[in-house]
């Protein structure tokens, strides 16, 4: 539930059990005062007193609210991301290749990270992951863990996803998390938005962990463009909308994997009546668009 409504929702609860305490306390002190209404007048000045407080304090709160969420809908995209040793798919893809999309178990993620330079030193700070198993997204099954990148998070970088260094104190490292990670995922098939960014991460922690993580991956942006070429915006927000995707959680891990979910859902169908039916046939489509946007940054 986003924090606006979940906020209206407690402060709603917090002015009915005000409301009840006042009809209590008015009952009692009724009860010992003269019978000739002098106190009505006094107790009608004393709740509207409070309905104003009360009032004027909702929509302060209202407004605060309004402006974060405001201010992390206006946050600029992550940049587009190509690492062609992703594209490079596990010689799995010849076992699994031919298998249909919708027959195969998923592990969608999302990684929060202190910066945009997964080669220059940046490091995880939160990943998670949910299952998507039968057509279906397992949120209940999800894994989601913060991770301690050794060094303070950059105030920018925290703006983005609200991770503070406080958070992350007692988290474990990348190395220790990812261990974890690679166990939930067991031999699903990975999709990431912007995919590439996000294995570069998990790649270059492989010497260090002792993990490999070389799973076959889909890439919901590459097929978004795929799917709706006349479009030039592919954020993960814009598909959302494209597609009636509710957007909850933004610029959190498992919040993204979420709706990445969903949104690779509906992408499924799309892809179904594209003629795109197997695995081999979705990375291949994937891996084309990436050369071409690849390209594109050329000119």
């Amino acid at each position: 539930m986003p924090v606006r409504r979940l906020v209206k929702a407690a402060f709603i609860v917090v002015c009915l059990a005000v409301a009840a305490v006042l009809a209590v306390a008015g009952w009692i002190i009724a009860e010992t005062l003269p019978e000739d209404g002098s106190y009505i007048a006094y107790g009608a000045a004393a709740i509207g007193s409070v309905a104003v407080v009360i009032v004027a304090v909702w929509f302060y709160l209202d407004e605060l609210l309004r402006l974060r969420e405001q201010d992390r809908k206006n946050l600029p995209a992550r940049p587009e991301f190509y690492d062609f040793g992703i594209l490079n798919q596990p010689m799995h893809l010849e076992e699994l290749g031919g298998r249909p999309l919708k027959d195969l178990s998923y592990v969608v993620f999302d990684t929060e990270t202190t910066g945009l330079k997964p080669s220059g030193g940046d490091e995880i700070v939160s990943i998670a992951g949910v299952r998507i198993v039968d057509g279906e997204v397992r949120a209940g099954e999800a894994f989601t863990r913060l991770v301690n990148p050794g060094f303070s998070i950059p105030k920018q970088s925290i703006r983005f996803h609200g991770i503070t260094d406080e958070m992350v104190r007692d988290e474990a490292p990348a190395p220790e998390v990812l261990s974890g990670f690679r166990g939930f995922i067991g031999d699903a098939v990975l999709v990431a938005h912007n995919a590439a960014f996000d294995m570069k991460f998990l790649k270059l922690k492989e010497t260090e962990s002792g993990v490999v993580f070389d799973h076959l991956v889909l890439d919901s942006l590459l097929l978004s463009v795929f799917l709706d070429h006349d479009s030039h915006n592919h954020t993960l927000d814009a598909i959302a909308e494209r597609l009636g995707v509710d957007v909850e959680g933004r610029h959190t891990a498992l919040g993204d994997s979420l709706v990445t979910a969903r949104v690779f859902l509906r992408m499924l169908d799309m892809l179904e009546a594209r003629g795109i039916t197997t695995l081999r046939q979705a990375i291949d489509a994937a891996n084309q668009i990436a050369h071409v946007r690849k390209m594109q940054e050329q000119f």
